[in-house]
């Protein structure tokens, strides 16, 4: 069975910077075999996580239409690429609104595949914005797909990244990466009922 990739479109921008990286990894996602869909976050107002912890079933209690789209999405992914542009150093944050309730609510689901971070920007923030998105992914037991450089590409505009040479040649080799990553399965998952220890008592 064939191997499905969904990435996410974290701009308001459907056809920006972030998405024309996205296009990158997504050309050669498929020039190796794999499936790809591709999620964009669009422009409504996003709720975010209340911190309510009545997460039922691994679904969010907010059962909003952009939420319950993704999660469908994800169910049948094998690997998942988050791609978001910088905003006063840090990703977008409707993204990380709703990536909050996705992988709170539906962490087990996500555990053991793939996934990568995939940043825009016009100058700075991109590191920033890097280390935000990747902590979903190792407090989820997701393997983090490496690259030769970190995972950005800088420009005002599509035509921009169109000259990042180095830029672009980062989202083919994470392509690559992803693809290798998916025929060779590398955890197992834990074998451990989930602990918590809260330190306040």
């Amino acid at each position: 069975m064939g191997k499905k990739v969904v990435l996410i479109c974290g701009s308001p921008n459907s056809e920006g910077c972030t998405r024309r990286a996205l296009r990158e990894v997504e050309t050669t996602l498929r020039e190796n075999g794999v499936e790809t869909e591709t999620f964009l976050l669009g422009t409504e107002p996003m709720q975010g996580c209340t911190g309510c912890g009545a997460c039922e079933e691994g679904m969010c209690v907010y059962r909003d239409k952009v939420y319950l789209n993704l999660l469908n999405l994800l169910k049948d992914a094998d690997g998942v690429v988050v791609g978001s542009p910088v905003y006063y150093g840090g990703p977008n944050g409707s993204l990380c609104a709703l990536l909050d309730r996705v992988f709170f609510s539906a962490g087990e689901m996500l555990a053991g595949k793939p996934a990568c971070a995939v940043v825009s920007c016009r100058r700075g923030g991109a590191s920033a914005t890097f280390d935000r998105l990747n902590k979903y992914f190792t407090i989820n037991q997701m393997p983090v797909v490496p690259s030769v450089y970190w995972n950005s590409v800088h420009g005002l505009n599509p035509e921009d990244v169109e000259q990042d040479q180095e830029g672009l040649q980062v989202m083919r080799t994470l392509g690559r990466n992803m693809a290798v990553m998916l025929k060779q399965p590398v955890l197992s998952g834990c074998p451990e009922e989930r602990v918590y220890t809260n330190f306040a008592r």
